[in-house]
């Protein structure tokens, strides 16, 4: 039996790991905060060590992109200390690491979606941070996957779709900012992603190391997003409100944001053959299990 840990077991990510469906031969290993201290570099030695892993997923991140601001060390900590320390683990136990990493590493700044070796240049502490991250695992020696992704939501933990459905069944109107563009990317969907490099590294020598790419396939900006899921949602029987687009300056935050995040996947569909499906249906999914299914249209009132 092959045997893989994961980071951020509690996590969106992990959640989804943990609920993933292992193929015969494999199993895997979730933990989070409590079981290791992502700040302490020597526990997380000891971990790897611990037992023959097949590969390693670093899904566990410090991302309060806010909080971020003022907690700068415990960002830089959690974000590249914790990866770096994983990754060197790793090289000494000549297995692979799959780094997950954010859109932040941009600067959002141009049109167009964003490849793999276009110049990174993060706006705030976060973004630094998990570059810092990349940088960490690039040079460690570890045979390794740098997976980039943005806008991850799912039916657990705290996100937009969650935050959106909570909110519409308490207000009719909604203002959202509607000049940041990206896709969203579905918790599970980057799960089979990242579970299937990370199988695919430990079990082929051969297979292509680097960095990639993952969100669900499609661009919207966040307003458009939040109006996707209230037209799902009622179309569910769920709550539904009115969303007004503002810009970006109207609602201001200590950390900037990319006003572009789309990532391109000519990567990832390259190396790995992973062609992501639009983040429309990937939200379907999520809605179903947080709202209910469809009701036919004889059904809806």
């Amino acid at each position: 039996m092959k045997q893989l840990l994961y980071t951020g077991g509690k996590g969106q990510l992990g959640t989804e790991l943990a609920r993933f469906a292992w193929p015969e031969g494999w199993t895997a290993t979730g933990i989070d905060i409590d079981e290791l201290d992502l700040t302490d570099t020597a526990a997380i030695a000891a971990k790897i060590a611990e037992r023959p892993w097949a590969a390693v997923i670093s899904g566990g991140a410090y991302t309060a992109v806010d909080r971020a601001e003022n907690d700068q060390v415990t960002a830089w900590a959690v974000n590249a200390l914790a990866p770096a320390a994983l990754a060197a683990a790793c090289a000494a136990a000549g297995i692979p690491i799959v780094q997950v990493s954010t859109d932040y590493v941009f600067a959002g700044d141009r049109d167009g979606a964003w490849e793999v070796d276009d110049p990174v240049a993060p706006l705030g502490v976060y973004g630094a941070s998990k570059l810092g991250g990349e940088l960490a695992v690039r040079t460690s020696g570890a045979r390794h996957a740098i997976v980039r992704t943005a806008w991850v939501v799912s039916a657990h933990g705290s996100n937009f779709v969650k935050t959106m459905l909570r909110v519409g069944a308490e207000r009719d109107t909604l203002r959202v900012v509607d000049d940041q563009t990206g896709s969203p990317t579905a918790a599970a969907d980057l799960a089979a992603c990242v579970a299937a490099i990370a199988m695919r590294l430990a079990d082929d020598p051969a297979a292509p190391a680097g960095t990639f790419h993952f969100s669900n396939a499609g661009s919207v900006t966040w307003a458009g997003f939040a109006r996707e899921i209230f037209a799902q949602s009622a179309a569910r029987g769920g709550p539904d409100a009115t969303v007004e687009g503002i810009p970006t300056s109207e609602y201001p935050t200590p950390a900037r944001r990319p006003a572009n995040s789309l990532l391109s996947h000519a990567a990832i569909r390259d190396a790995y053959a992973i062609e992501p499906r639009p983040w429309q249906s990937a939200l379907g999914d999520i809605l179903d299990e947080l709202v209910g299914p469809m009701i036919a249209k004889d059904q809806q009132a």
